[in-house]
């Protein structure tokens, strides 16, 4: 009979931690990230009483007898469940839609978690403002041409969002025009003279484009096109504000001949076939690849030659055309002129007013100036075994030996989830199931105080039989 006070015991005892379990659920339901606990039961070794004897040809064979001797706790899993996604429209608040957990960093000690409550504090990083771990991710540079990179193969670093910090001024390097030429236009008299082309009813079509020197000024960039012949058109680069005669053009191979027109051809197709500038031996002709032509001048800056006269800065605008054979670029149709200019790459400078993060997890900076740079990306890790992780309070997690190496890299690849921005993800504890669990534990513990209880009625008897 002690044995089944012992085993009463043990359903107490066990039952009791998990409605410590439970409770501990319950108290996390709007724990942002929280992931619930779930106790499993097993039995503890049974008392043999018989052993088991196979059949002979007399008789059959005979199962072993056994009494247990109680339960005990096998394991307390970790529910990793997807929680449900609450707006916030906070944009520093992100949660993951799928598998991953945000890194942090703590001086030399790395945390995990699924809670992206998190903000910016002083010094621009992107912290946990409870506790002031810092976000992990990567961020971006600036490479020698202008573009920025973002190298999600590096190890991880900590986050800085440049709020308030100032973009310094581009130079336009490039313009990229999409547009076409009426194949109908009529062609003047004398196309090298000016009264003709004026009188010939619409011949010249102007589009101008704004470009930025090194200081950020802005200068008009002005094309005039005129026809000069069937599938041949002349073109006139200006730029007003340039020092005076300082405007010139130069195909890829530069032939410099100080003139500011340029030809463009094309085919009966209207695509665009070849570019041209010069004359006679200094013509530069481009006719395969991408079809682009510079336009140099000069800034005045204040600086002077030795006979007074300005001399300015040189500033170089490469125009893509368009590539030979295609209709990507200029083209020649039968259609409504349309000269425009889509594209240039300078700008003034510029302060980092707002940011948001897209579904990779990339922090875009937009700038007072219009400019959108991609400044930083959330770095995620997932684990083989994400069950085998170790809370370490304030809804965080640590990595153990049976959980595996974090895979760390960017939301939405090899298995990682995706990034919402401006949500959080609430806890996954389902309330009707806690209470639900919490009954059963109830009427388990219960029902093994009730063991206890006849177990000693049982002993009192026994003690009687002395009397």
């Amino acid at each position: 009979m002690v044995r089944s006070l012992y085993s009463g015991v043990s359903g107490l005892i066990n039952h009791q931690v998990s409605m410590d379990v439970i409770g501990n659920n319950i108290s996390n339901v709007n724990t942002i990230g929280y992931k619930k606990d779930r106790v499993v039961f097993k039995d503890i070794i049974s008392q043999m009483m018989s052993g088991a004897s196979r059949p002979t040809e007399e008789r059959g064979g005979v199962n072993p007898k056994q009494v247990g001797l109680g339960m005990t706790i096998a394991a307390i899993d970790k529910i990793m469940t997807q929680g449900a996604i609450q707006t916030t429209g906070k944009n520093t608040d992100v949660a993951i839609m799928g598998e991953g957990f945000f890194i942090q960093r703590n001086g030399d000690k790395i945390f995990y978690t699924r809670a992206g409550n998190f903000g910016i504090d002083k010094d621009k990083y992107l912290v946990n403002p409870s506790n002031g771990f810092k976000l992990q991710g990567w961020n971006s540079r600036e490479l020698p041409d202008g573009t920025m990179l973002i190298n999600t193969s590096e190890q991880p670093e900590d986050i800085i969002i440049p709020v308030g910090d100032k973009m310094p001024a581009k130079a336009t390097t490039y313009v990229k025009y999409k547009s076409n030429l009426n194949s109908n236009t009529p062609i003047p008299i004398d196309p090298n003279n000016p009264t003709d082309i004026e009188r010939s009813n619409g011949t010249v079509h102007t589009t101008a484009i704004k470009v930025y020197d090194t200081k950020g000024n802005t200068h008009n960039l002005i094309l005039e096109f005129n026809k000069v012949s069937e599938n041949r058109w002349r073109v006139v680069a200006k730029v007003p504000d340039a020092i005076e005669g300082s405007v010139r053009v130069d195909v890829t191979n530069p032939t410099p001949d100080g003139d500011n027109t340029f030809f463009i051809n094309f085919d009966n197709r209207g695509s665009i076939i070849s570019v041209e500038d010069g004359s006679g031996t200094n013509r530069d002709i481009l006719n395969e690849g991408q079809l682009n032509i510079n336009v140099i001048f000069n800034v005045d800056d204040g600086t002077l030659d030795a006979q007074g006269n300005p001399i300015g800065q040189q500033q170089t605008v490469r125009l893509d055309l368009g590539t030979a054979g295609a209709f990507d670029g200029i083209t020649q149709f039968a259609s409504q002129t349309t000269t425009k200019a889509v594209d240039q790459d300078g700008y003034t400078m510029g302060y980092l007013e707002s940011f948001q993060i897209n579904d990779k997890g990339v922090i875009i900076g937009t700038y007072s100036n219009g400019v959108r740079r991609e400044l930083a990306q959330l770095a995620l890790a997932t684990f083989v075994n994400a069950e085998g992780l170790e809370k370490s309070g304030e809804t965080n997690f640590i990595e153990t030996v049976n959980s595996g190496m974090p895979n760390i890299g960017p939301a939405g690849v090899a298995g990682k989830g995706f990034i919402v921005a401006g949500a959080l993800e609430m806890s996954n504890v389902d309330l009707s199931r806690e209470f639900t669990d919490m009954i059963v534990i109830q009427r388990g513990f219960q029902a093994n105080s009730r063991t206890i209880t006849t177990t000693d009625t049982m002993l009192e008897e026994v003690l009687r039989l002395k009397r």
